[in-house]
């Protein structure tokens, strides 16, 4: 039976929750596939993951700020519409709890930010911390390969 090593293939079924429900859940959709060491899950989740035999199904509870790092208030910040209107869709309305990708500065990759507020000036405030930092998780798991 194949076991859960650094750099392993995965396809599993896998929820993530916090305090406040589901952030992401697969077992009601096709399996996710990921390899582990690529991003996909925080260094943590995958910590718990190393070992694993083929087959098992588990939930494990990670204490507040283990999964995604601490809430870090300076990581919200407000960002002008001038800016927002060069980097995307200048009709683009924003809403509380949107989630807007942006480009990293080399253009190479992307973060995320999640809409706190409008301003009436239409600058926007984004919170760039995951939306589990600081809070427990639950990690639910059922692995149903291993490569």
């Amino acid at each position: 039976m194949a076991i859960v090593e650094p750099g392993s293939f995965l396809t599993l079924h896998y929820r993530l929750a916090g305090p406040q429900g589901d952030i992401i859940n697969t077992f009601n959709d096709k399996p996710a596939t990921l390899s582990l060491g690529s991003g996909t899950l925080s260094p943590a989740v995958e910590q718990r993951l190393l070992g694993m035999a083929e087959g098992t199904r588990a939930v494990l509870d990670i204490p507040a700020g283990e999964a995604f790092g601490e809430h870090i208030p300076d990581m919200q910040q407000w960002v002008a519409r001038k800016l927002l209107d060069q980097l995307g869709d200048p009709t683009e309305q924003y809403a509380v709890g949107d989630v807007v990708q942006f480009p990293t500065p080399d253009g190479l990759g992307s973060y995320a930010g999640t809409v706190l507020q409008v301003g009436p000036e239409g600058a926007v405030l984004f919170d760039f911390n995951h939306p589990l930092a600081g809070q427990p998780v639950t990690f639910e798991v059922e692995l149903i390969g291993v490569l």
